[in-house]
């Protein structure tokens, strides 16, 4: 029984380092407890009004931090408590009681986590002292691991945020009126501006999956609000009398069914662009359009 509650904890933590594995530095970006957890959250949030939906996406990374940690710690309690108190050292002052096994477990295994290192409990077994350190040094880099994801998800998360507002100003300016009309030469460097941010937005959504279960309360910072737009601009250059503008249009039309055919494996819909991009908003912006 003592090996098997040894085994179950260092179970647990490859289980927490194998999800960390995937979220973190897999091409996916997709563990498969985050991904649970994630999705989990947003199920809870969605149905709610623009703030409940803004606060879904850090209340979800807090979660599944929150899951490595638990699992890392639990772990550990669960690997030392079958050991205690007849492997370990007390210090002068600590009186090991039987019935406070997994008490003292628990604690050892927050310390260590933490990385305290008090040394009042210390293993005396040869295993447990290489066992211990390791706990501590997986927990450092795991909040390290924790720490670098939140760089990284932020940043692609500002990309959208600019590409959104970008839309919405190419919208407010008038530029589809300008294209129709043929009265913009610089029409098409402005389609292909939005197209790159585009494509940028789609390897955000492979490398960090979890930034589409982020929403904007602001409707023009909200890509899943403007992105009409910009199908919209598309279609209006396909159509319109220079060619420049029409390859620009082409150009911008291909960058959008690439993103909607990333954004349909959250989705699932298995329809066209357009209806994909209209799950979209309907999903993450409660179907609240930035209004032109």
């Amino acid at each position: 029984m003592t090996g098997i509650v040894s085994v179950a904890g260092i179970a647990l933590v490859a289980v927490a380092l194998w999800d960390v594995f995937h979220t973190l530095w897999h091409p996916s970006g997709q563990g498969a407890l985050s991904d649970l957890l994630v999705k989990a959250v947003w199920k809870a949030a969605r149905h709610g009004g623009p703030r409940t939906r803004e606060l879904a996406g850090p209340i979800a990374l807090a979660t599944v931090i929150g899951s490595w940690l638990g699992l890392v710690l639990l772990g550990g309690a669960l690997v030392s408590w079958p050991h205690l108190p007849d492997e370990f050292s007390y210090s002068p002052g600590l009186s090991p009681t039987r019935g406070t096994e997994f008490t003292d477990a628990v604690y050892l295994s927050i310390v260590t986590t933490a990385t305290l290192g008090f040394g009042d409990i210390v293993p005396t077994s040869s295993w447990l002292r290489i066992v211990i350190p390791v706990q501590a040094l997986i927990s450092f880099g795991l909040l390290t691991a924790a720490v670098t994801w939140l760089l990284q998800l932020y940043p692609a998360l500002t990309r959208r945020r600019v590409l959104s507002l970008q839309i919405a100003t190419l919208r407010d300016a008038g530029l589809k009126e300008m294209i129709e009309t043929g009265a913009t030469p610089a029409g098409a460097r402005l389609l292909e501006g939005v197209a790159q941010g585009l494509t940028q937005v789609r390897v955000d959504f492979t490398q960090y999956t979890e930034t589409f279960y982020f929403a904007e309360s602001n409707p023009d910072a909200n890509l899943a609000s403007t992105i009409h737009h910009a199908l919209d601009l598309a279609d209006a250059a396909q159509q319109a009398p220079s060619q420049e503008l029409r390859m620009a249009g082409a150009v911008l039309a291909r960058s959008l069914d690439s993103l909607a055919a990333r954004l349909d494996e959250f989705l699932g819909t298995g329809k066209d662009t357009g209806a994909v991009l209209e799950a979209y908003t309907q999903e993450v912006a409660g179907g609240q359009r930035s209004p032109r």
